[in-house]
């Protein structure tokens, strides 16, 4: 199965624990892009819309495009009263759209999802002369040395899912990647920003947000119910509180 259609098997409860973003996000994009009235925004890979309202108040003609059938019905039903939007249930490989007719094109946590070769140079082709991209990621993180909950989670993961490779928090390698990468499909004026936000959960709810990521559901069964009753009783031995501390990493360019 695609992983990115394990987003789509439970659509309320992804659209209940994702998260959104922070407003200053928004106004920075809206601030290079000028999206507003009379303009074309595409948005690839809705979801059920965590980072869709801020553009669709702007007045611009929103395209948003959604691989997961109930996703799309979801978002469609859940801006019903934007007259100003459009949803499309088909992968951006297979998006048909005029060439040189968008003013923006952005993505929220998606875009990593389609390949290279293919994403970068279509975007170019459907954007105008300047118009904008904007690429941003929000990287939940729940480890800190000094904090003994997050160690034991830590441990808990290594058990039922072991992994080498160790997540960085602030991982400066993956930004000038992604910048470099940008600028090596002809992108100009590229600016990148940091946003951070701190989010606070009990095991249970913490537990459902982590049936909206696909690593997590696509885990073999006994595998993910032990990693889970391990983790919330883990979360309940320190006052059933979690913190979580979102790293949101922002790509504006133009064409």
């Amino acid at each position: 199965m695609d992983k990115r259609l394990t987003f789509n098997e439970d659509v309320e409860n992804y659209d209940k624990w994702r998260p959104t973003y922070c407003e200053e996000l928004f106004e920075d994009i809206m601030a290079y892009s000028q999206i507003g009235q009379g303009k074309k925004a595409l948005e690839i890979g809705i979801g059920t819309g965590q980072a869709t309202r801020p553009f669709l108040n702007t007045g611009c003609e929103l395209t948003a495009i959604e691989l997961g059938k109930d996703l799309a019905a979801y978002s469609k039903l859940k801006f019903q009263e934007y007259k100003n939007f459009t949803v499309c249930n088909t992968a951006f490989e297979e998006f048909e759209y005029p060439d040189d007719s968008v003013d923006l094109v952005y993505s929220a946590t998606a875009f990593h999802w389609i390949p290279e070769a293919t994403s970068y140079p279509k975007v170019s082709k459907l954007l105008k002369t300047n118009g904008t991209l904007a690429l941003f990621w929000n990287r939940p993180f729940v480890a800190r040395e000094n904090d003994e909950l997050h160690q034991n989670i830590q441990s808990i993961y290594q058990k039922y899912r072991p992994a080498n490779t160790k997540i960085i928090e602030n991982d400066t390698e993956r930004y000038n990647y992604i910048l470099k990468t940008i600028q090596g499909y002809g992108f100009r004026d590229v600016v990148f920003k940091l946003y951070h936000l701190t989010r606070r959960f009990p095991s249970a709810d913490y537990i459902a947000l982590l049936n909206s990521y696909s690593d997590h559901r696509s885990m073999p069964s006994a595998a993910k119910e032990g990693l889970e009753a391990e983790i919330k009783e883990a979360i309940m031995n320190f006052g059933d509180v979690l913190s979580v501390y979102d790293t949101i990493d922002l790509y504006l360019a133009r064409k």
